[in-house]
């Protein structure tokens, strides 16, 4: 059964969370080989990937790597990339990979199919 998974990047500068991306593939295949997908795809998709806004507090000011890693450490992470989920029609539960981009390099495990 085909299912739609994701990379998404968290785009972090000065400890600042200012931008989310996202590519969307429709694979099939067991869970494992998505992931190893999306993860041999992280540099590769970054560049092409759609670009949406980072959530930003009653003052408009980003939100601050500390805080989405406490959020993530609560499995509450999630609730952040609503707009991706929407934008690209996943179902609930969606199969993702999140990789931070820290000024500029990529924080991601390595992986070749």
């Amino acid at each position: 059964m085909n299912e739609i998974i994701l990379n998404i990047y968290l785009i972090i500068v000065n400890d600042v969370v200012i931008e989310f991306r996202a590519i969307s593939y429709e694979l099939e295949g067991g869970d494992d080989n998505k992931i190893k997908f999306l993860k041999s795809r992280v540099r590769e998709d970054f560049e092409k990937a759609y670009r949406f806004d980072a959530p930003t507090d009653k003052f408009g000011k980003f939100m601050s790597y500390k805080k989405f890693h406490k959020l993530e450490k609560r499995g509450m992470q999630f609730q952040l990339f609503e707009e991706i989920f929407e934008r690209f029609g996943v179902p609930e539960n969606p199969i993702v990979c999140v990789t931070p981009v820290v000024d500029g390099e990529f924080y991601a495990e390595e992986v070749s199919l």
